[in-house]
């Protein structure tokens, strides 16, 4: 049997006690209850994380609206994203894998795809794009997802020199 033990740092305890406080939040609706609005407000903030880390890489920030329907998609995108982080956290939790969206994408960006060029006597230039071998870490989410972990077929292509 294993035990754990540990000893307490009564100053850090006592700094961390200081930064507690309070979060207020208001809104105009009489129709939910307190734990309701925190409940919202909490998804609210999760979506608009997932939405920001999967436009972040497209470079689609920041975003100023002027029709009602662009807020409108904005808020539709945001939710989908949601869903879509949810259903990746929740098969990888299906498969064992306690870990959150930011993790996994933390994870897998060293997973990434090169691109070599090569000149040659003619005057062509061969350019060949080739993902790079998924590591461990990489091959364990990709299997728990159900993906190939191959992110690419290699493809080589001809071109003239300039």
């Amino acid at each position: 049997m294993k035990e754990l033990s540990y000893q307490e740092n009564a100053e850090r305890k006592s700094v961390a006690e200081s930064l507690d406080g309070s979060y207020m939040l208001r809104t105009d609706g009489t129709d939910m209850s307190d734990d309701e609005i925190w409940r919202t407000y909490s998804l609210l903030t999760r979506c608009e994380n997932a939405f920001r880390n999967m436009k972040s890489p497209l470079c689609e920030r920041p975003i100023f609206h002027q029709l009602k329907r662009r807020v409108q998609t904005h808020i539709f995108l945001c939710i989908l994203a949601y869903h879509l982080l949810v259903a990746i956290e929740k098969t990888l939790l299906d498969e064992g894998i306690h870990t959150s969206w930011l993790t996994v994408k933390d994870t897998l960006k060293t997973h990434q795809v090169g691109t070599v060029i090569l000149p040659t006597t003619s005057g062509e230039i061969l350019k060949i794009r080739k993902g790079a071998n998924a590591e461990p870490e990489h091959l364990e989410i990709y299997k728990s997802l159900k993906i190939p972990s191959q992110v690419m077929k290699p493809v080589k292509t001809w071109h003239s020199s300039i």
